[in-house]
């Protein structure tokens, strides 16, 4: 089943206040902050978008609550299956860095001494579940796709939004910003 806009914007509705992993902000919170610092980064408008959705994947998955996926120790691998949601709504500037930013972080922990340290301690739980740091010879292989560079990109949006005192324009402002990219 694909996505339209309107469908995003009810399981956002639905499901957007609960809590982003172990983190003090809510899903939404977490999508909207991801999708303003992009923007106050002038990124393009398909990546403003990506920014938005990039964990739209654990929304889908709360959905189903019997989903194993949803619990603390399985990776969901939300970054893959929301793509087959997306795929008719939004093109590849939206939806691969969305599904490359698990792996963005996980490049960045094998290039950017440090990066691990920086990350939530939810952030390190959850990357342990994902594979762990890349080896170099799948760093390298990463880092050449199309795409990786922004998904390194968003990948900070999503390190840094968790801020639970931010604030950031409406979620209608994203919509709006969605339409302007949709196929």
């Amino acid at each position: 089943m694909s996505l339209r806009i309107e469908d995003i914007d009810r399981l956002m509705t639905r499901h957007g206040a609960s809590l982003y992993g172990g983190e003090a902000v809510s899903q939404l919170n977490h999508a909207l902050q991801a999708a303003h610092l992009a923007q106050q980064a002038n990124e393009p408008t398909a990546m403003v978008v990506a920014a938005a959705l990039h964990d739209l994947g654990h929304l889908i998955q709360a959905e189903n609550s019997s989903n194993a996926a949803l619990a603390g120790d399985t990776d969901g691998v939300h970054e893959y299956m929301v793509l087959p949601f997306l795929r008719a709504t939004f093109g590849p500037a939206v939806l691969e860095p969305i599904r490359m930013h698990v792996q963005a972080k996980r490049y960045l922990c094998l290039v950017e001494t440090g990066y691990w340290a920086s990350l939530s301690p939810a952030s390190q739980h959850s990357m342990s579940l994902q594979g762990g740091v890349l080896t170099a010879p799948q760093g390298e292989a990463f880092i050449q796709q199309a795409y990786a560079q922004d998904a390194v990109r968003l990948r900070r949006y999503d390190d840094l939004a968790k801020d639970p005192y931010a604030s950031t324009p409406p979620w209608q402002h994203v919509l709006e910003l969605m339409r302007q990219v949709v196929l």
